[in-house]
Formats: structure tokens, sequence, C-alpha cells
């Protein structure tokens, strides 16, 4: 066995690998770049080496660099993660030339299987069925739209070297190729030093579904099952599960054989994931191979109790597996959500800066049963860098079935905080309680087609919005008589705490009565003669951001966060200002004016930010609604910015090259 390893990469997956090294009692080296000179996982490494500037093409990109580290600390393998040189077939040969072990597959099958165009060839060759496309590679744009109109709209335009969403654009029209090509390609040779690009049929209303496999270097392979991951955006996979809610037996065997089948083909070893196209009636289609950890592995972990970076370093140090396909059973369901740095009510447009608070919720087994897992590798005053996938953590649930696992999931979310940036976690939790989700009623346009205007926060029913204005009203009272006791008790200058307050939650009042006793208080509802009751009992002091309430028997989460007349709340994706007033304070309030929003109807203000691509009109040009303006690349993904209406352009304020901040005014409108 290996005594020292070196991970090439970086954030929660260095982190992750470590944790089982360390386990393995193996030594650990990370490697980073200038922007991580502070990350999480330098500081749990036993070694760190500097391997250049911020930029990943100038660090983590550049094989020379790694290979000087493997020099310096004489490290005896290096595991890729995934991303960066995980599946670049020249790292691989260049370990192998100075005798160090790559924890991965062979130099040929990454050739084989990590070039999307060769493995689709190789896949048909094998008897797996493949979706249709043109597997040649194309030129410029004129060619790609020729190739689009013979296999028929909708297509999609994916990079052959690319991977976790990047480089990939469906396209329904011409111009929507021509935009895709352009865009897909920058992204490719951005992101995989590779821009060869390719077209296959889109497939409408899919599911994405994978198997993932594990063989060694005597010739064992097995699979260990699907996971399912339809719930993307931007191609995107943003919520995993496994098992699938889809499949059957029948089909489950099917493609796992076919998927062991594959990895055979090319002689595969060490952990890899053959993935799937899956239509309505169950029918597959091979879409790619990942010659790699993939980002979801967790989930299989939860279900199935074995560690995948373990088997991945003892097949590369020459081990033979130690499990068979009849060791191999699924207990329980597991969930992933992905949390990214971006803002759910902007488009989903990447956030950047420090992280001022971060407080994952508890690790380990709850008094239910169910287990939460988080995989992160920043901590609370890190920075999320422009340099670097959005990626914050990978929060994981596990229950006994579907349902018990989504309601873990939803509490985990209820307990998770983060503040300074943008996130996602409002929607992650919008998408939990979404009936389709529930249902298992799922695709690949889930996303497009539930939240086709963008995402506008949660609307909680009229009785969870009235639970939690008495729960304000419960957690401002207790605020108030502690000012009592602080305030001393000079008859003459105590305070007095009312028990009448009208509530106002995003603007609707809900008046109620209170009567504070230990540990809560009785609340009275609504008007005289329409009033509920409820029981409310906390342990929450002032000052704690995160509030636990049981509304009888009902338990309630809340992040808290005290305003000058209130709380600013957050509930299952729900971000409410609630306002705790004395009935005087509320007629008065009722009469205070409101500020307009600023007008910016006649500018481009930047959504996000990030560095200058393209600028695609010029001062004085008249621009159609739709129309591309320009293109903005931040975190690895281009944004192209389009014109919202009819206008001309009177100024441009920025060019290409430029690094902008969010809403920096980029062109002004006649």
């Amino acid at each position: 066995m290996f005594k020292k390893i070196l991970i090439a990469n970086r954030g929660e997956i260095a982190c992750r690998v470590i944790k089982t090294a360390r386990k393995m009692g193996i030594e650990t080296v990370a490697v980073y770049s200038d922007a991580d000179r502070d990350a999480v996982h330098v500081k749990m490494a036993d070694e760190a080496v500097h391997i250049g500037p911020a930029p990943a093409a100038q660090s983590y990109l550049v094989i020379d660099n790694i290979l000087d580290a493997i020099e310096a600390t004489r490290a005896q393998a290096v595991h890729p993660g995934y991303g960066f040189l995980s599946e670049n077939p020249r790292f691989a040969a260049a370990l192998a030339e100075r005798g160090v072990a790559f924890i991965g597959p062979p130099v040929g099958a990454i050739e084989a299987m990590g070039d999307k165009i060769t493995s689709k060839k190789l896949a048909e060759e094998a008897g797996v069925s493949i979706v249709p496309g043109h597997m040649g590679l194309i030129e410029d744009d004129d060619e790609a739209v020729k190739i689009a109109e013979q296999i028929g709209y909708p297509v999609m335009i994916k990079a052959s070297a690319g991977g976790g969403g990047k480089g990939m654009r469906i396209a329904w029209d011409e111009t929507e190729v021509r935009e895709g090509f352009v865009s897909s390609k920058n992204e490719a040779a951005s992101s995989f030093g590779d821009d060869r690009i390719f077209i296959e049929k889109f497939i409408d209303k899919p599911r994405h579904i994978e198997i993932q496999v594990l063989g060694d270097t005597h010739g064992n392979c097995i699979h260990l099952g699907e996971r399912e991951c339809s719930i993307q955006r931007r191609n995107q996979k943003v919520i995993e599960e496994a098992p699938s809610p889809f499949l059957d037996a029948k089909t489950r065997k099917a493609m796992g054989a076919e998927a062991v089948q594959l990895a055979k083909a090319v002689d595969y070893c060490s952990a890899g994931t053959v993935e799937f196209i899956v239509d309505a009636d169950k029918n597959f289609y091979f879409l790619e191979m990942n010659t790699r950890l993939q980002v979801e592995h967790p989930v299989t972990e939860l279900i199935t109790g074995i560690d995948l970076v373990e088997q991945m370093i003892r097949v590369a140090a020459g081990e033979k597996l130690d499990l068979t396909q009849a060791d191999i059973k699924a207990n329980g369901w597991a969930i992933e959500s992905r949390l990214y740095a971006e803002d759910p009510y902007r488009n989903f447009l990447p956030s950047i800066g420090r992280l001022s608070r971060y407080r994952p919720p508890r690790e380990g087994e709850s008094e239910d049963g169910t287990i939460v897992r988080n995989d992160t590798g920043v901590a609370e005053g890190g920075e999320i860098s422009m340099f670097y996938d959005p990626m914050i953590a990978k929060l994981c649930t596990w229950g006994p079935d579907r349902d018990i696992a989504i309601a873990a999931m939803e509490v985990a979310l209820d307990a998770f905080e983060i503040e300074g940036i943008g996130h996602n976690i409002p929607f992650l939790s919008a998408v939990m309680a979404h009936e389709r989700f529930r249902a298992g009623d799922i695709s690949t346009g889930f996303i497009a087609e539930e939240y086709a205007d963008g995402f506008a926060g949660v609307t909680l029913a009229e009785d969870e919005r009235d639970q939690i204005a008495a729960c304000a009203a419960v957690l401002h009272t207790i605020g108030e008589l502690r000012a009592t006791r602080i305030s001393g008790t000079i008859a003459n200058h105590k305070r007095r705490v009312g028990r009448n307050w009208d509530v106002l939650v995003d603007g609707e009042a809900v008046p109620l009565k209170l009567k504070p006793r230990n540990e809560g208080a009785k609340v009275k509802l609504g008007r005289e003669g329409s009033q509920r009751k409820l029981d409310i009992r906390t342990d929450w002091r002032p000052g704690q951001s995160l509030a636990r309430l049981f509304v009888g028997d009902t338990e309630r989460l809340l992040k808290v966060k005290s305003t000058t007349s209130g709380f600013r709340i957050a509930y299952r994706g729900a971000h409410m200002d609630v306002r705790v007033y004395t009935p005087r304070q509320a007629e008065l309030a009722r009469l205070m004016p409101h500020k307009p929003p600023p007008d910016t109807s006649k500018t481009l203000l930047c959504p996000m930010p990030g560095l200058v691509v393209s600028i695609a009109v010029e001062e004085g040009q008249r621009v159609e609604q739709g129309q591309a303006l320009a293109t903005i690349e931040a975190m690895k993904m281009e944004n192209i910015l389009r014109a919202e209406k009819k206008a001309v352009v009177s100024k441009i304020n920025v060019a290409a090259g430029d690094s902008l901040a969010v809403d920096e005014v980029m062109m002004e409108f006649e």
C-alpha cells in the first residue's frame, strides 16, 4: 500500500480524498494556487505545495507543475479527483513514465472513453444503444448548422472532452446552434484545453440515469447500482439520488449489465460511471463514460456502505476487489443537494465573496435514524473565488425510504446557514417540496419547465405563514422580556411587554394575542370571534441565528436575523421580512411612504462578478428583443446577456477583457 499520495485537485473533493487516506493511514500532499493559499484542503493535508497563479490554466491544469510537486514530496501515487486533469491521458501517461501510480483507470481506457466521439463508436461496436448524432469533428458554425438540420432539431452541442455541464448547449434553431457552437468551443478550450465539438439528437423529456462501475487490474468488474441525476440546470446536475424512483428491476439489471460490458470492453479498472439517457418508455441510450470519481458518488456510498475512494486507492495499489456482484445490496435511499454560490433570484448567476457565516448542519446519524453528510471544502471566513466551480458543498441525507430521505433533506437545508454570498438553498428547498419531485415525476427539463420564468422564491401557504408569524411574535417577546430584566426593576421605569401584536409577514398582517410561559407561549391567532389557538415551545435565546420551535407537535427550524422591528426569517425556501408591531405601531407603519426602486430599464447592468469575453454590438446600433449584447465569463461558464426589448445602444462603458462587479453599468440605451 502507498505511504503518501498527492491530490491533484482542490476544494471539497480534495478534502474528501484526504479523509479516506487518513483513515487508511496514508499521508497526503495538497497542491494550491494563489487563490487557495488558505483553503481548507491545504490545511487538512500533511504537506502542501504551491503550483501557480489563481487561473486553473496556470496552476491546476499545468501538468509540469503537478509533476514538480510530486518530485518535491516524493508522493507515490496521485488521486486526480474530478475535473481538471482527472481525465487527461497525457497526465496519466506522464505519471506512468515516472513510476507514480495514477489512482484512476489506465491511459487506454481514458483515451477510449474520455473522448465522447470515440466512446460512442466503441459503445456501438460493443452492442450498446447510442443516441443518434454526428460523431465526426465539426470545423465551424456553418457545418454545425448543416449537421443540426440533418439530425433534426432540437440538438445537443457537446464538447468531446467535456463533463460537468461545461461546453454543452441545447439548440432549437439555427441561431442557437451558431451561438452555442462558439460558446461551447470557448468553454471547452478554457476548461479542458480541447475545443472539439460534436452534435447529437436531443431526446425530449429524458431522464439522466447513471451506473457506478468498479473494476480492478485482475479482470474483475462490478456495478454498484444507479443514480438518478435528472434535476439539472444548464446541463449541470443540481440534485441526485440513489436509487432511481423510475427504474424497475428488469431495466436496472439490463443497464448494469451493459455498463459492466462496456467497462470490460476497454479493460477498465478503478471507479467509473456509465451515463445513460432514459426515455419515458424506459428505453436507455449510452451517453458517455466518466473515467473518474463522480461528484455525486456519496449517494452510492450511503446506500451501499462502500467507500469508493478507498476502493480506487486499493485498485491502484494492485489489490484485487474483495467484492462480487452478489455482495452489492442497496439499503435505503440517499439524496444529494449541490449547494452553489449563485443567486437563484437572478437567474442563478454566479456569486462570489467572503463567507461571513458558514454553519452546516450536524453530520452523522440523527435520533430518528436518518443520516446527514456534508462534503465541503470551505469554511467560515473563506472566500468564494471567480476562478473555479461555484459549488460550495454537497449536502447528503439518507433514510430507509425516499420520503424519509427527502424530509431529512428539508430539515438539513433549514439548518444550513450561509451568509456573505448568494446561494441556492432556497431553490433546493423549493424542489424538495415540489409535488412533481416528491412523486418522482422528473426529467432533465424539470427546472426549465417548472421555473420557466426563473425562481422568484417560495410563498408559504396561509396556515404556514400564520404559524411563522406566531413564532416570530414568540421570539420577539422572549427578547423583550429579556430586555425588561436588563433595564432594572425600579417601578417607575420597568418596561412592560404587551400581549397584543400585529405581525406583518412580507406586508400581510397577522393579528395575535400571546401569553408567555416557560419555554414558549400560548398564542391566539386572528381577531376576536375567529381565533385559532397554538401552543409554541422553544429554547431559543436572543442572539442565536437558528431557532427550533415546536408548534404543537410540528417542528419548525427557522433561520432568524434580528432587525429594528422584527426579523428576517428563512424557512423551507421562503425568505420573509417579519415585523412585530404593537397595534399602535402597526397603525403608524401603514402611514409610512414607500420609496420606489430606481429605474434601470435604460441600462445593461453586469449581473455577476466576471470577465467580459466579448461585446456583440456597437454604439448607435439598434437591437431587437432577445439579441445578444455581450458575453460574461464567471466560474468557468460563459453567460450571454441579451436585450430585454427593442432599443438603440447609446453608450458602451466596457470592453472585452474588463473585470466587472455586480450591477456595474455595461451599456446605456436610448
